[in-house]
């Protein structure tokens, strides 16, 4: 890969927007901890620092040598970043006397700065700083300053090094990708070469390099990561590539069968293996949610490795791990605290003996749909609805029985299928229904009943570390709790569910 983009990460909860921001450039980049800073650097050709928790102050503070960096590329210094080049390079950062957190505006712009072409004074930007700049560091010459903040930006005299006390990757910058590509294509001249196309060429290339005439194996789940991590195996390797789609028993209605089909129509060579007895064996009389995901990541295992068997001299195995995944394993605490188990493979038994291939680990869940797109797959299942590993027990709170998955999917199934029926179903970023351990009293036909309750959640998102709950119209919601109430025997009560990522999760368990 030529014309990197190097992003340090110094612990910031932005930094895998920057790198989003700075692929939107078409421009490729990496992220890599502070503190294991590539010894080949050959390939870059500019420098970004991130932002950070910490204090410069500090004396746990991130203190990296950036001597193999400093005056040889281009650097972009972003807040954290920003205030320690300037403290370590006598500057001046002191405790600011109001937390500086929120949308500010640039009240002065200097004249004929190359990382402000075409942002113009008044320009909203970003700010989430505790510290402050008080002094410039050597050298240093100021580019902006807000009413509140003097040294919001400066430069440092004789190298191509700049510095910003506000966050350009946020939406709330009105001009930051401006100012991105103001430092990345003006100022360090790096080419905007990173496409669709040109992802699927060199991918294709490597592949085929990495793979030679071996045999690889694929466990398709039916979403968007698996599916196009198959078809571009498939475009390197052809027949080569074995894929195996398991009905664990807790997919949407009638999606094993819709799924498959839609595969076959791709050219995959696709096997469907119906393990449904299987797993809801596995899982009877398990409540825990991590006790359910362990059971199905077990059963899985068992069912894809007796699958896998069938298929002789297998070399390798082909997963759909994508950039964020990556990321979070080598973060600058080491792997972020565990909410819940990853349902996927996730690195199969050692007796299993097959080597890894994944295609799409640099990728962003946005970039792989634009893959996909390049590769011409179906746009309705590149528009599908992320769906968890562990389907439906996961929606299903508590025990799991062959009848609460039938009245979840039956629920399920009015609920998408309504939000396509009002053209609803592309504004949302995923939804679902969740089967609740709990009865109501109702009234159906004058008599009381005592049944279940469902609650149906829909959320907007980018790539789902955070979300927000999607105002539905009433009408929609009025309409689908009657559909839900009259046709699905066993439910008498349906509740909307308003909380957002965080504090909540977008799956209930």
């Amino acid at each position: 890969m030529h014309n990197n983009v190097l992003i340090l990460d110094f612990g910031s909860q932005y930094t895998q927007l920057i790198a989003r921001r700075v692929r939107e450039l078409n421009i490729y980049c990496e992220i890599h901890p502070f503190n294991k800073i590539p010894t080949d650097l050959s390939t870059f050709k500019a420098v970004i620092l991130s932002g950070s928790p910490f204090s410069v102050r500090a004396e746990d503070a991130p203190h990296p040598d950036l001597s193999k960096i400093r005056k040889k590329l281009p650097i972009l210094a972003v807040c954290y970043g920003a205030q320690y080049l300037a403290h370590f390079n006598g500057g001046k950062v002191e405790a600011s006397e109001i937390r500086e957190y929120g949308r500010a505006n640039l009240s002065v712009i200097k004249d004929n700065e190359g990382l402000f072409e075409d942002i113009t004074e008044n320009s909203q930007v970003w700010m989430s700083h505790s510290d402050t700049i008080k002094e410039l560091p050597e050298n240093g010459i100021r580019l902006a300053s807000t009413p509140d903040v003097l040294n919001a930006a400066y430069r440092i005299d004789g190298e191509e090094t700049y510095a910003i006390q506000f966050h350009p990757e946020v939406y709330h910058s009105t001009d930051g990708k401006q100012l991105l590509e103001n430092f990345l294509v003006k100022i360090a001249k790096v080419a905007q070469e990173w496409t669709p196309e040109a992802f699927v060429d060199m991918t294709v290339d490597d592949l085929k390099k990495q793979i030679g005439d071996d045999k690889v194996v694929l466990g398709l789940s039916g979403g968007v990561d698996s599916t196009v991590a198959a078809v571009l195996l498939h475009k390197a390797i052809g027949k080569n590539l074995y894929c195996i789609f398991v009905n664990n028993g807790l997919l949407r209605k009638d999606e094993f069968e819709s799924v498959l089909d839609q595969y076959k129509h791709m050219g995959l060579n696709v096997r469907g293996v119906d393990a449904s007895a299987r797993f809801l064996e596995a899982l009877a009389g398990i409540s825990d949610p991590e006790g359910k995901r362990k059971a199905i990541g077990k059963t899985f295992i068992d069912v894809f490795d007796d699958e896998a068997h069938r298929i002789q001299d297998v070399k390798f195995l082909a997963q759909g791990t994508i950039y964020p995944d990556v990321i979070e394993s080598v973060s600058v605490n080491g792997p972020s605290v565990t909410i819940k188990s990853h349902h996927n493979v996730g690195g199969l038994p050692a007796y299993m003996k097959l080597k890894v291939v994944e295609p799409l680990r640099m990728l962003f869940k946005d970039e792989v749909r634009r893959v996909g797109a390049e590769l011409e797959i179906d746009k309705e299942l590149l528009g599908r609805h992320p769906f968890p590993g562990p389907g439906l027990a996961i929606r299903i709170l508590g025990d799991i029985t062959p009848e609460k998955v039938r009245i979840l999917q039956e629920v399920d199934a009015i609920f998408i299928n309504g939000l396509k029926e009002w053209m609803l179903y592309d504004k949302v970023w995923q939804a679902g229904a969740i089967l609740l351990p709990v009865n109501s009293v109702g009234v159906m036909g004058d008599e009381r009943t005592y049944e279940k309750v469902v609650a149906l959640r829909a959320v907007e998102s980018t790539d789902g570390m955070t979300a927000d709950w999607v105002n539905l119209p009433y009408d929609f919601l009025q309409k689908t709790s009657n559909t839900i109430i009259n046709r699905v025997k066993g439910v008498n009560r349906v509740v909307y569910d308003i909380s957002s990522k965080p504090p909540a999760t977008i799956e209930w368990e």
